[in-house]
């Protein structure tokens, strides 16, 4: 028998109530948290409309000739990137599902196929954290005949391109995440960025930026965490002592990530090679984090994975909205001296849940921004009272500030990518020109130091 997944009922119902006019199909994304044991899905979210001169769109597919080939599946696998940013740490895209009339339901299962390849190939992409032998690498996918509703689930091993599909149990329950354990964070940044030449193209920029933001990656993976100022052995239970018929509640913890000053002796380098630089840029700051746990008896050592996975997402992610802005705008710029605020981090509750989602607010959007685009990435309203924009207070939002640098101009060179969380119906070459307006250059090397208030990028002029 294949792999077991244990899925919130709420999720029966969202599919259930999916509307799909006649011969058309709808896909979209299962989110939630793979253990050694079993899956656990928690959200299921369609792929949100693409305007196409008012035509239809990929969750609302009518093909020619009653075929799933014109299936857009760039659209799918950046639908699922950006909702990869709004998730916290341990909960992540582990399948996809797709309804379909039952005339296509034999093609369907090779379509899935190829979308949970591509989906996971896309999102892991740009992911600086390393893969454990205990990670698990099969994904779900979930066909859905509209006529019948018969649901079909099979998995596939995202490693193995040559992978075949298996049988996998898909039960419903109620209640799934009730229980699930949440875990917060704050880390202090001290990340510097030499910055080699004056004159840098965002090319350049972006590579030397994701080499330094690697090494400090790994100095977070290698740090130390404290959970509520103890360090527990990696095999202990985080839930050890609770009674098994006790009231399931949710319990918090704080986590603290400590990082070595120095390199062991072992492991010191005897060498060291010197370079000139123009200036340099500093990443500084505070910022928050949270991750949930499913409650199948996890280990302190999943509660440490899953909170620095979660420290390395959010800055990996706003490092990638300020390169994916300069990639677009494509002017050549001189010295700049006023500092630009980079998003803050947000948080959202998921309706009938005990689980939170996040999003980055950038500086001149309002509270009723990050509701709207809730509503087009995960389908569901939500309430602008109920969204947390107190994690990351406004006096601490990240900066950046340019001194005597200059980007090249980027020599026409094209991205598809907007850096803010965007709804899908907006054209990428037109949303937000308002912030299109980050200029810097950076080769990187990085350090971390647990003090600072308020996160920026400042470039400093030797």
């Amino acid at each position: 028998m294949g792999r077991g997944y244990i899925v919130e009922d709420v999720v029966e119902k969202y599919l259930s109530n999916l509307s799909v006019p006649g011969a058309s199909c709808v896909t979209g994304l299962l989110i939630g948290q793979s253990s050694s044991q079993r899956d656990f899905v928690v959200l299921a979210v369609r792929t949100p409309q693409k305007d196409t001169e008012g035509q239809g769109s990929p969750s609302v597919s009518r093909g020619a000739g009653n075929s799933l080939e014109h299936l857009d599946v760039e659209w799918v696998t950046e639908h699922a990137r950006q909702v990869s940013r709004m998730l916290p740490g341990g909960m992540s895209v582990i399948g996809v599902f797709l309804v379909t009339p039952p005339e296509l339901s034999k093609e369907g299962q090779n379509t899935l196929r190829r979308l949970i390849f591509a989906v996971d190939k896309h999102i892991s992409k740009g992911r600086l954290w390393s893969l454990t032998e205990e990670d698990v690498t099969e994904k779900v996918t979930l066909h859905i005949c509209s006529k019948t509703r018969k649901v079909v689930c099979r998995t596939y091993d995202v490693r193995d391109p040559k992978s075949s599909a298996k049988p996998a149990d898909w039960k419903y329950q109620s209640g799934v995440c009730t229980s699930w354990p949440l875990l917060t964070c704050s880390v202090g940044l001290n990340l510097v960025f030499p910055v080699l030449e004056m004159h840098v193209l965002p090319q350049d920029m972006e590579k030397c930026m994701k080499e330094g933001l690697q090494t400090w990656a790994k100095q977070i993976e290698d740090g130390l965490c404290l959970i509520n100022g103890d360090a527990m052995p990696g095999e202990v239970e985080l839930l050890g002592g609770q009674k098994k018929n006790a009231k399931a509640v949710q319990q918090t913890f704080r986590a603290q990530i400590l990082i070595p000053m120095a390199e062991p002796q072992s492991e010191r380098r005897l060498t060291a090679s010197v370079k000139v630089c123009s200036g340099s840029l500093t990443l500084k700051g505070m910022v928050q984090c949270r991750a949930y746990l499913h409650s199948n008896k996890p280990r302190a050592k999943h509660a440490t994975e899953v909170i620095k996975r979660d420290v390395i997402n959010t800055v990996s992610s706003r490092v990638e909205m300020f390169l994916e802005d300069l990639l677009m705008e494509g002017e050549d710029k001189g010295s700049v001296g006023v500092q630009q605020v980079l998003p803050r981090r947000v948080f959202a509750p998921v309706p009938g849940m005990s689980l939170c989602v996040c999003d980055y607010m950038f500086p001149d959007e309002c509270v009723s921004d990050v509701s709207d685009r809730l509503k087009e990435m995960l389908d569901w309203e939500t309430p602008e009272d109920s969204i947390d924009t107190s994690q990351e207070a406004v006096p601490e939002a990240p900066t950046i500030d340019l001194k005597n640098t200059v980007v090249q101009k980027n020599l026409k060179a094209k991205s598809t990518l907007d850096a803010r969380p965007k709804t899908p119906s907006e054209d990428p070459t037109e949303a937000h020109k308002s912030h299109k307006t980050y200029y810097a250059g950076v080769a990187m090397a990085a350090a971390i130091a647990l003090l600072a208030t308020g996160t920026s990028l400042i470039y400093l002029s030797d």
